[in-house]
């Protein structure tokens, strides 16, 4: 049966000690394990009690390596078990590191998902389809998916997407509005609102443009497309492909006419 010989404290980490059985350096320990199985020097030890230590030393490694990871920021138990695992730890010390630290309160995933939900939706005006799906990538279980998003009412998804629409609307007054009303409802998409409601938030929104608005919006767009196509096409043929470029970015079709009307002047008076 081994004895202990020597037990000496680590310089580079105070609170682990070096383990000396006859002589031979045997293992290191934890502070916490040194003290939980009273080792001492001239102690015996059993095999399967030296089994023990280790496996009572390796949870103490997982634990703090879980802090550590857990000291950047809020993690999920799925992201804390995924971390020890990519790490090299066993199953069965992650499984023990994990219920340490949710019976210590460092892990709780119903804080965790309140929080998630709670940055997403303020910081980046994120729907429940988008913040549902963050939850479901950080291994949170469906159940307390829908229990943390039933506090997100339809009025406060409608305040908070009007808002976003009216933002975007506000910077591209020089989007023709039918256009305009496709930007918003893709970016709104990805945020992850609804159909029904993005209609509702922008139905609330002015999409109305002034003549002298209409006319700069008109002519900046035509004026592209027939720098783009005039180089290889000519008469009705660049007329088609300039009409059905302006017809995309929404341009009504009198003010395409009165466009091509105007640049066939241009090019009789040249």
């Amino acid at each position: 049966m081994p004895v202990i010989t020597k037990i000496s404290q680590q310089k580079k980490d105070l609170e682990r000690y070096n383990i000396f059985l006859d002589e031979k350096y045997a293992y290191s320990v934890h502070e916490s394990v040194l003290v939980k199985f009273g080792l001492t020097k001239g102690m015996a030890l059993e095999d399967w009690s030296i089994d023990e230590m280790v496996y009572e030393d390796e949870i103490r490694k997982a634990f703090n390596r879980a802090l550590h990871y857990l000291g950047f920021r809020m993690r999920s138990e799925f992201e804390v078990k995924k971390k020890l695992l990519e790490l090299g730890y066993g199953e069965a010390i992650v499984l023990e590191a994990l219920v340490k630290l949710k019976s210590l309160g460092f892990l709780n995933d119903e804080t965790y998902s309140d929080a998630l939900f709670q940055t997403r939706k303020d910081s980046s005006g994120q729907g429940p389809k988008a913040i549902q799906q963050e939850m479901h990538k950080r291994g949170i279980g469906k159940e307390l998916q829908i229990k943390v998003l039933e506090s997100y009412s339809e009025d406060e998804q409608l305040k908070i997407a009007t808002k976003l629409a009216e933002k975007t609307a506000n910077s591209n007054r020089s989007v023709a509005p039918a256009q305009l009303k496709q930007k918003i409802q893709n970016a709104l998409l990805r945020k992850g609102y609804s159909f029904d409601l993005i209609k509702q938030a922008l139905a609330n929104i002015n999409f109305e443009r002034e003549e002298d608005e209409w006319t700069s919006i008109a002519d900046s767009i035509g004026e592209k497309a027939w720098r783009r196509y005039s180089s290889k096409f000519s008469g009705r043929t660049l007329n088609d492909k300039v009409k059905q470029a302006m017809y995309q970015k929404g341009i009504p079709f009198e003010r395409i006419d009165h466009f091509i009307d105007k640049k066939e002047n241009e090019e009789d008076g040249d």
